[in-house]
């Protein structure tokens, strides 16, 4: 639990303006992660790694789905994040782009606007670095929540889930969607900051304050990971 004189420490303290905090100020609060946690693993596919650890504007021509340097930034707390909710047995739901042919109607429905693109045959394939344990579980989506049109509720339901820890790309877009649906649908919502990414600095600070301050509780990983190697002592000991 992050105490609540605590609530604005986190990345956009350099963005975020003193108006605008005292505008928020309304939201300040005790942060947490909630009860019976599943980890949401949203987009973490090649796509949004291409061209290696660079800044993204470099890779606008040739790459410009890719995160660039901020996507891979993330790959070592999001393994770090896996690794404990494996041990402490929280279930982990990824999700990636519908890519089935005839999964959609020939006007597309795609997860943005985005009008230029490039296209690879393992794009929506999970980072290797990140690949999906036997266990877990992919959900193909065709918007930008995991919740839009997909199994997810059934699967949370049938295992008891409470709560969510997210994490993944973009912040503005598929992480940001699929925080709203899952604060709407009853979910107590925690959003690890350092695995959590976009393409823009200024977008990615100015949607996680806003996500921080309505929807969910954007938590460091170091404090996520501290809760998980909690439920995990519970769960040995109860072995």
């Amino acid at each position: 639990m992050a105490r609540r004189e605590d609530f604005e420490e986190h990345c956009w303290k350099d963005t975020i303006d003193a108006d605008t905090l005292k505008v928020y100020s309304a939201y300040a609060r005790e942060t947490f992660v909630g009860p019976n946690p599943a980890v949401i693993a949203i987009d973490l596919y090649n796509s949004a790694y291409r061209g290696g650890p660079r800044p993204p504007v470099e890779l606008q021509a040739e790459f410009p789905s890719s995160c660039g340097i901020n996507a891979w930034a993330a790959l070592e707390p999001t393994r770090r994040l896996f690794a404990a909710a494996r041990l402490a047995g929280v279930p982990i739901f990824y999700c990636t782009s519908e890519t089935r042919p005839q999964s959609r109607p020939s006007i597309r429905v795609n997860a943005t606007r985005r009008q230029r693109t490039t296209s690879f045959p393992d794009d929506f394939v999970i980072h290797p670095e990140l690949a999906p344990a036997p266990e877990d579980v992919v959900i193909t989506k065709q918007r930008a929540s995991i919740f839009a049109g997909t199994p997810l509720v059934s699967h949370l339901t049938v295992l008891g889930v409470r709560s969510l820890i997210v994490c993944g790309e973009s912040t503005s877009g598929c992480v940001r969607a699929s925080c709203v649906d899952g604060y709407s649908s009853g979910y107590h919502v925690t959003l690890v900051e350092e695995c959590t990414f976009d393409r823009s600095d200024l977008i990615h600070k100015v949607n996680l304050f806003d996500l921080h301050h309505k929807y969910a509780d954007v938590m460091k990983v170091d404090e996520v990971i501290g809760h998980l190697g909690g439920l995990a002592g519970h769960r040995a000991a109860a072995e």
